[in-house]
């Protein structure tokens, strides 16, 4: 750690932990085609195609391995933000169900959008610079207000509070069988679904990336003396956020974990797809889908800013630490974006009284109807 710092700097090493767990995080999830907007419409259309499998890869390994490194003693999380700071339920809640609405307009969520626009989509990009906007506006822009109004609603202190072991009493060994049951349970549907390799093993992969990053900034930020290096996980709304105000400011800006972190998923998703030749240019098809996916990425800027994280900051690195406002905010999205897809997009695909069927929206080309399509 002293020659990393010697050689980079701590503000250097911070952000190059970050460029390089986020490399790996993009190259698995784009490997595994991790999406909760995917494994939410599976479970919510009863169809078993190993979308919701892979998902629960990533959450149990995260949970699991997270909690595995608190026993071991090389993690605290206490004085993680999540965890040591006031939250926000009201925030969680309307955040999490706006969420999850615009996950599933927008046809994924913010780490899908970068690993999609990645490989040549360019809804995706589109869709995921509208994101940042919105979130940089609802963090301290126009939207600023607002947000601070809502989250002020119903609020919870932090420490205890917040955190689901203390207020359960299960401890730790407890959470870590929590995940282990979990993953149990995502190799048995992951044998009877026949799920491809890198369907379990990359989402395991995005997985263990949510708990090294909790273990690599708790080990850097012990080991910095010059700066205050915060706790974290892996989370994408306030690192959009972030990485586009860097852009858009003056030379010289501090670096930090979330400046290479999301860097690092562009990176990690473009090499997966050019080693694959799955590297493609993709646009919009028509006015009508252009405005679903730019609606879709302003609820989930504003919502992601809202709920304090976005479906992998809250619905994984949150969830497995256990706090409270991360699990309400997971729950508001599963919500939000199956009621989404039950009005929005199954409705209109339904056979009509005369025994047609409705037209749905229209899906890119080879595109698979509740898969997180590009």
């Amino acid at each position: 750690m002293e020659r990393l710092f010697d050689l980079l700097g701590e503000a250097g090493t911070i952000s190059a932990a970050g460029l390089a767990i986020g490399i790996a995080f993009g190259f698995f999830a784009q490997r595994s085609r991790f999406c909760l907007r995917a494994a939410v419409i599976e479970f919510a259309r009863g169809t078993h195609e190993g979308k919701l499998t892979v998902w629960l890869f990533a959450f149990a390994t995260a949970v699991l391995a997270t909690q595995l490194f608190i026993l071991a003693g090389w993690l605290d999380v206490r004085e993680a933000r999540q965890l040591a700071s006031r939250g926000s339920l009201s925030g969680a809640a309307i955040g999490g169900l706006m969420f999850g609405v615009g996950m599933v307009l927008a046809r994924g969520c913010s780490s899908r959008l970068l690993v999609l626009a990645a490989q040549g989509n360019l809804r995706a990009l589109l869709s995921g610079l509208v994101f940042a906007v919105t979130a940089q506006s609802a963090m301290t822009g126009l939207l600023s207000p607002a947000r601070q109004e809502i989250t002020g609603w119903w609020t919870i202190d932090g420490g205890s509070a917040r955190d689901l072991i203390a207020l359960t009493g299960i401890g730790h060994w407890g959470a870590a069988l929590f995940g282990a049951a979990w993953l149990a349970a995502a190799l048995f549907w992951a044998r009877r679904q026949q799920v491809r390799f890198w369907g379990w093993f990359g989402a395991i992969g995005v997985g263990l990336m949510v708990a090294v990053a909790w273990l690599a900034t708790y080990r850097i930020s012990r080991a910095a003396f010059d700066s205050v290096i915060p706790i974290q996980a892996l989370s994408f709304t306030g690192p959009s956020a972030d990485v586009l105000m860097l852009v858009l400011s003056p030379p010289g800006q501090a670096l930090k974990f979330d400046i290479g972190l999301v860097p690092g998923v562009v990176i990690g998703s473009f090499l997966s797809a050019l080693l694959w030749r799955e590297l493609k240019l993709e646009g919009f098809q028509g006015g009508a889908a252009m405005r679903r996916y730019i609606g879709g990425a302003v609820l989930m800027g504003f919502g992601g800013m809202l709920a304090g994280g976005c479906a992998v900051g809250a619905g994984v690195s949150g969830a497995a630490v256990f706090t409270v406002t991360a699990w309400v905010t997971l729950f508001g999205i599963w919500i939000g974006a199956a009621v989404t897809d039950r009005l929005v997009d199954r409705e209109r695909a339904e056979p009509t009284a005369t025994g047609g069927s409705a037209p749905g929206p229209q899906l890119p080309a080879g595109a698979v109807p509740g898969y997180p399509s590009p």
